[in-house]
This record gives C-alpha cells, structure tokens and sequence, in this order.
C-alpha cells in the first residue's frame, strides 16, 4: 500500500508546505494554507529518448490570424475579443445562481444550430436537469451531445473519441484525476483537472470553457494558478435577484480586458443589453438634488450612468462615509478636495455616495459627477436633468483631461443630453458637434459655479 502523507498547499499561489504556517512563504498571503492527505507513489523509470521539439527562429514562424468561431452573442463575442479561439480554454467564475451555466448553454444552442459538434459535461446536474433547463431556453438541434461524468480519464476518452468542437466543463470543481489522491474540488485536483483540460484544448484544437466556483471573498475557488494556466477568465457581476448582469474579462491573450458585456437574466434565459447606458438611467428621478449623470468609459463602449450622493448632518460625533459602486477611499478623497479647495464644511456631515444600477465604476472620468453629486445635495439644487458631465479631480482642485471625450459626448447627443460639462484641456481637441452645448471648466470651483 502506498504511504500517506499530509501536506499544505496555498489555496492563493499553490506551493506546497509540509506543515502549517499562518503566512504563505511564496506569496506572503495570510491564512491560505489547507490541508491535504496525497500518498506517495513509487518513482518510475525515466526513459530518454528522441525528442521531438525543434527550435524556430521567429523570422521563420508564419503569422496567421486565427480563425475565431462566433458565438452569435454580440456582448460575449466583444468580451472574448471576436469570438472563440479554437484551442483555447476560457474560465467562467461568478457568484451562485448568477447565470453561469444559462450563458454557456446558450453558446452551445448557437453553435450547435451552426452545425459544430458540442460537448456539455457536467459533474453538478443529472440529464434531465439540463433537459428542463434547456427546455426554457428554446429548442436545440442534434449537434449537442450531454455527458454526466467527473473522472477526467472517461472525459478524455470520449472527447478523443467525438472530436467535438468546443466542449464545455460544468464545474472544474467536481472533475477528478485518478491519480490525485485529494477529494475533488482541493487545490490539488483543481489544478490537476485544469492541466489535463489544457492539454486536451492544445493537443487536438478543442475549445474548452470551464465553470469555476468562486469563494465568498469573490475570487475563483482553488489556486491563484489556475487562471494563470487558462487563456481567457471571465467573470459575472452583479446581484443575482436583479435583472442584469455584467460580464467582465479579467485576462485574455486574444484581446482586450477593457471590454464589458451586459445581460439581463428573463425566464427564457440571458438577453443581450444592446444600449446600456438607457438601461441604467431608467427610472432616473426627476428635480432631486445629488443626482448627476456621468459617463465612463468600458473599453471601447461609453456608458452614461447616474451618480447620486446623499450629505446629511452627522449626530455622532464621527460622520458615516458610505460608498456604493465605486471606491470608498475615493469619495474621502474628493469630500477633502472640496474642503480645502471650494471652502464647503463637509466634516461633521454624513455621506452616501452610489452608482445607480449596481455597477461598480472606478474610472476616474468620473470624479467631476462625484464632486457635482456632492454639492447639489449638501446645497439641496437639484441639477439639470440633460447635463452630463465627466472629469478627472485633481487634489489642487484642477480638472483632468480623460480620453475618448468625442465618444462620450456623441453618446450623450444620442440620449438626448442637452448639456455637457468636460476638462477645458479635453474641449480644446474636440471637432465641431452640433445639437449639444459643451461647457468647458478648468478647476472644481469653476464647474460648481456655472451647474449648482
């Protein structure tokens, strides 16, 4: 019998230690550490032979572009920078229930419907759980075969054997390698799974997309490696009792990380948000004080968004600082600008400042809608419904040019914005637009003075 031994790998970096530390000695992340049971196998013999890698100059590599397959999903295409790359493997992470599994058996009705051969394995749901679920979708064509399997061997095999087109994981954490003695879902299995995928992805050319778990912190569940083995991460946001959803990539090797998809969940599964920036100024309150609306930039996508703040005087001695949808630091930040800078006495009052919609924004653009957010509740003037603003804040009170300014005041010309408040630095490089008025300020003062 093989002799079992304990050891402990950081569930962050996955190195392994043979007893248990508080701080990882890799990647000096705390409390990381689990514990795992693996038996030691006897060693076998190293064969050298031939290899079979050759050296290629550069010069010599022909540069091809790689043939994408499209998803007929306009807001996931854009996020995986044009559609699927044969042999690569992506990972879906995202909260329970938040419309993981909905996406990717959506991809797989389009592709099936184009005549490509798809494989949806799942190691959570029986046959005919995914047959109701895919009843509410809609109707799908013979090209979609289902397996209900968790050992990676019979996985490989039938995939070896169908050659299917791309092939879809539901989830990596309860797949299992037979060689791994761990319990599935452990660092050791994750990882192993993962590499075995990998090699099935590159060796025959299969696309592979690979459901994660992620941890009540929000991070997939398993080691930090795994996403440094797969091409492209992908992750869900938002509240899953809501109707939206936003799809976010966090690393892609075929494109950009900019860009953002947005979905909102219907009883027939995720639809595709085509103008989000309506979406998330509906139901926006008319003559309030401290809303305003921003625009921020997603890539190469505009999204008009509605900034709202709340300033009330404190009856505790430490005011509340409370921050929704952007950085919390942040706002701190802004408030003291507004001390020092416009002479506003804001440090016994309580603040509430949040993005409308539950999307979370950290770009600075939108500083300027912060700061004018802020003033028109402690001053209780409510702003101009067709004004849009954007602006970085500087700590001497300047505003900040930011990029893409012409993208953002076409979009807000599109809604229907009258007005638009931008950096003077940003107005003096802009071409001729009519049917909107463009008001340009140099510092915070200047644009609290021509809006609140």
């Amino acid at each position: 019998m093989p002799k079992e031994k304990i050891v402990f790998f950081c569930q962050s970096c996955g190195a392994e230690s043979s007893k248990w530390m508080g701080q990882c000695p890799a990647c000096k992340e705390w409390n990381t550490l689990v514990e795992e049971i693996v038996s030691a196998k006897k060693g076998s013999k190293v064969v050298r032979t031939e290899t079979r890698a050759k050296v290629t100059k550069l010069k010599d590599i022909e540069s091809a572009e790689e043939q994408r397959i499209t998803t007929q999903i306009t807001e996931l295409d854009r996020v995986l920078g044009g559609g699927i790359v044969p042999g690569s493997m992506v990972l879906v992470g995202g909260d329970p229930g938040i419309g993981k599994s909905t996406l990717l058996l959506q991809v797989c009705r389009n592709l099936a419907a184009s005549n490509q051969n798809i494989l949806y394995v799942s190691g959570e749901e029986s046959l005919q759980q995914i047959k109701i679920r895919a009843e509410r979708i809609g109707e799908f064509s013979d090209n979609l075969s289902l397996l209900c399997e968790t050992n990676l061997e019979v996985v490989g095999e039938i995939v070896g054997k169908e050659r299917p087109k791309v092939v879809v994981i539901d989830s990596i954490q309860t797949m299992y390698n037979e060689n791994v003695a761990s319990a599935p879902g452990s660092v050791s299995q994750v990882r192993e799974s993962t590499g075995s995928l990998l090699q099935l992805a590159k060796g025959l050319g299969i696309a592979v997309f690979v459901i994660g778990h992620v941890t009540k912190e929000g991070v997939v569940a398993g080691p930090r490696v795994l996403e440094h083995m797969v091409d492209t991460v992908l992750y869900f946001e938002g509240d899953r009792h809501a109707a939206y959803r936003i799809l976010r990539g966090v690393k892609n090797r075929f494109g950009s990380t900019n860009e953002i998809g947005v979905f909102e969940m219907r009883s027939e599964g995720l639809e595709e948000v085509e103008n989000p920036s309506e979406f998330m100024l509906g139901g926006k309150p008319e003559g309030a004080s401290g809303s305003v609306v921003a625009c921020s930039m997603e890539g190469s996508r505009p999204i008009l968004l509605e900034v709202q703040a709340l300033v009330c005087h404190s009856n505790f001695g430490i005011p509340r600082r409370t921050a929704a949808g952007t950085d919390f630091n942040r706002v701190n930040l802004l408030m003291a600008v507004l001390e020092k800078r416009v002479g506003l006495q804001m440090g016994n009052c309580d603040a509430y400042v949040n993005i409308a919609g539950g999307i979370k924004m950290n770009e600075p653009a939108i500083d300027l809608g912060i700061i004018l957010a802020l003033v028109s509740s402690y001053k209780n003037r409510p702003i101009d419904e067709k004004t849009i603003c954007f602006g970085e804040v500087g700590l001497s009170g300047e505003v900040r040019a930011v990029n893409m300014a012409e993208q953002r005041i076409l979009e807000a010309k599109k809604l229907g914005f009258t007005t638009c408040i931008v950096p003077e630095v940003s107005k003096a490089s802009l071409h001729k637009i009519e049917g909107i008025q463009i008001i340009g300020v140099k510092n915070v003062k200047e644009a609290i003075d021509k809006m609140v």
